[in-house]
C-alpha cells in the first residue's frame, strides 16, 4: 500500500496539475540514497536501494514518483518542484509514529528505556520544521525543479542522538538495544550547497535548539494522554 500511495497518489495529483495549470511540489526523500556509498549524499547520486527489500515499497515509491514528477514536467510542460527532504522533527508530531528522535523524547518523557537498534553507530541529520517549511517556500517560489536536498547536514550517531535527548529530559534514562532493522541505511547526511547557492537556503536550528521545543509539546499532550486514562 506504501509503494501504491506513492504512485498512484503522485500521478493522480499530476493529472490535476497538468488540468488546472498547477505547480506541483514533490515532497520526495532522502530514502532515495538508500544505503548511500556516497558521503554526504549530493542530488546527483543514484541511489543504493535494495529493490526487493522490506524498507524498497518506500524507497522505490518515491524514487518512482520522482520519474513520474519528470515525465510530466518534460512530456507535458507541468511546471514541478521536488524535494528531497531528510529527517525532520519538532512540535505537532505523531506521539508513537515510530521515527527515531518522536521515539526517544516520549520513551524518555515516559520513563522508558530508549530503545536503539543495532549498535547505534548510523547516523542521521535531523532538521527542524520550520526549517523545512523555509525550504520548501523557497523551492515552490524560486525557478528552479530541483531535486533540492533539504535537511541539516549535523551528523548524529543514535547514541549520540539518544545523549542528546538524555540531557534534555533525563539524564538517568537508560538505552535498551534491539536487533537492527533490514536495510538500514548506515550513514545519511545531505550535502545541500545546490539549495544554497540557487535557493538561498540553509537550516538555522541545531538540534539542541530545537528538540526543547518539541520535547515541551510532547510532554504536554503525554501528560494529558495519561491524566485521560487515568479518569477512566
Amino acid at each position: 500500500m506504501i509503494y501504491k500511495t506513492n504512485v498512484m497518489g503522485t500521478l493522480n495529483m499530476l493529472g490535476l496539475a497538468k488540468r488546472i495549470g498547477a505547480r506541483f511540489l514533490l515532497t520526495s526523500t532522502s530514502e532515495v540514497y538508500g544505503d548511500p556509498l556516497e558521503h554526504p549524499q549530493k542530488e546527483t547520486y543514484w541511489g543504493n536501494v535494495n529493490p526487493i527489500g522490506e524498507r524498497s515499497c518506500y524507497d522505490e515509491g518515491k524514487r518512482t514518483a520522482e520519474t513520474l514528477t519528470m515525465d510530466y514536467h518534460r512530456g507535458a510542460g507541468v511546471e514541478v518542484r521536488i524535494a528531497r527532504i531528510f529527517n525532520t522533527y519538532g512540535p505537532r508530531m505523531c506521539l508513537d509514529d515510530g521515527r527515531v528522535v518522536s521515539n526517544f523524547v516520549a520513551q524518555a518523557i515516559r520513563k522508558q528505556p530508549l530503545t536503539v537498534y543495532g549498535d547505534g553507530k548510523q547516523t542521521r541529520s535531523f532538521q527542524y520544521v520550520s526549517d523545512l517549511v523555509n525550504g520548501l517556500v523557497a523551492l515552490m517560489d524560486g525557478e528552479h525543479v530541483g531535486p533540492f536536498n533539504l535537511g541539516n547536514p549535523g551528523e548524529f550517531t543514535m547514541l549520540e542522538l539518544a545523549q542528546v535527548v538524555k540531557e534534555t529530559i533525563d539524564s538517568s534514562a537508560t538505552i535498551e538495544y534491539k536487533p537492527n532493522t533490514a536495510d538500514d541505511p548506515h550513514m545519511r547526511k545531505p550535502d545541500i550547497s545546490k539549495a544554497k547557492e540557487l535557493l538561498n537556503w540553509e537550516p538555522k536550528v541545531p538540534l539542541r535548539e530545537g528538540l526543547p521545543l518539541m520535547v515541551n509539546d510532547f510532554r504536554n499532550r503525554i501528560l494529558n494522554e495519561d491524566e485521560g486514562k487515568g479518569m477512566r
